[in-house]
Parts: structure tokens; C-alpha cells; sequence
């Protein structure tokens, strides 16, 4: 039986726990640097510096995924592909009527039964890419929070799980 080093065991294990839970708490910092000398999050950054992030990271890194997917379909990625024309008339918004309609589904039984490929890209590829270039937390079906397929696409009504 361990004395007095169970104790110490028991303190480093909860320290480190601790500092890998806050470690991985959402919004990270994905952003420019504020006068702080500390990275933006998302939701901090100016719509000017979320323009500028989109076009330097997200859009970079969806055009991956979806040219590694469908290379001769998607050899010309721009914002126009999620955000519609909106993009052109400077409307960013999301979820997008742009996007088809999702079925309303948190498991997306649905989606999957009629475009299966696409549905397991999406979940499996695209939304952690996008999640990890904004710095958001990715969808739980438990706490039906996070960025996940309803962040860009409306359900049946409408938005879903607070987007």
C-alpha cells in the first residue's frame, strides 16, 4: 500500500486532466492576432478578419476534402459552393437555403440511405476539417451542440440545434 505517493499520484493525474480538458475548450484561437499577442477566436473575429480567415484557411482546406473526393468536379472551389450567391451579393449566413435541406434527423438515417458517400464525406471528413478551421467544437448528438451538417444546411423548418 501506497502512503503519502498515492496522494502525489492522484495530484498529478487530476493536473493533468485538468490542464488537457482546458486545453481542448472551444472556441480556440484560429484567428489573427489581437493587441493582446493572443489569437482571435471565431466568434471574436470582425467580419472583415472572418472574410479574410475563410479565404486563407477554410476555403483552402474544403477545396481538399472535396477535390480529393471529386477531383474533376471540384476543380474550382470558391465561396459560392456553400454560401450560394449570397456570397456575391456579400451574404455570408449559414445555414444557407443555398444547401439542400436536411432531413431533420440527428442521425441522419435519411441522408444516409440516399447519398451514403456523400453523407459519410461530410460527416467523416469535412465537418471536423471545418470545425478544427473555426476553431468550434464539433457536433455531439448528446448535446445536440457544436458545428456539425445543420451549421451549413437548414432542416425541413428550417435551422436546427440552435443555428
Amino acid at each position: 500500500m501506497v502512503k503519502s505517493g498515492g496522494h502525489t499520484w492522484f495530484l498529478l493525474i487530476w493536473l493533468v486532466m485538468t490542464t488537457l480538458a482546458l486545453g481542448s475548450c472551444y472556441p480556440k484561437r484560429v484567428g489573427p492576432i489581437e493587441p493582446s499577442g493572443e489569437r482571435l477566436t471565431w466568434p471574436k473575429m470582425s467580419i472583415e478578419q472572418k472574410k479574410a480567415h475563410m479565404a486563407e484557411v477554410v476555403l483552402p482546406r474544403a477545396a481538399e476534402v472535396f477535390r480529393a473526393w471529386r477531383p474533376d468536379h471540384f476543380a474550382q472551389v470558391r465561396c459560392t459552393l456553400c454560401h450560394g450567391s449570397g456570397a456575391i451579393a456579400g451574404n455570408y449566413r449559414m445555414p444557407s437555403d443555398h444547401l439542400p435541406r436536411l432531413s431533420g434527423e440527428v442521425l441522419l438515417g435519411p441522408e444516409f440511405e440516399k447519398y451514403p458517400d456523400t453523407t459519410r464525406l461530410k460527416l467523416n471528413r469535412l465537418v471536423p476539417v471545418m470545425s478544427e478551421s473555426l476553431g468550434l467544437d464539433s457536433f455531439s448528438v448528446i448535446t445536440r451542440r457544436g458545428f456539425g451538417c445543420y451549421s451549413c444546411h437548414f432542416g425541413p423548418n428550417g435551422p436546427m440545434f440552435g443555428h
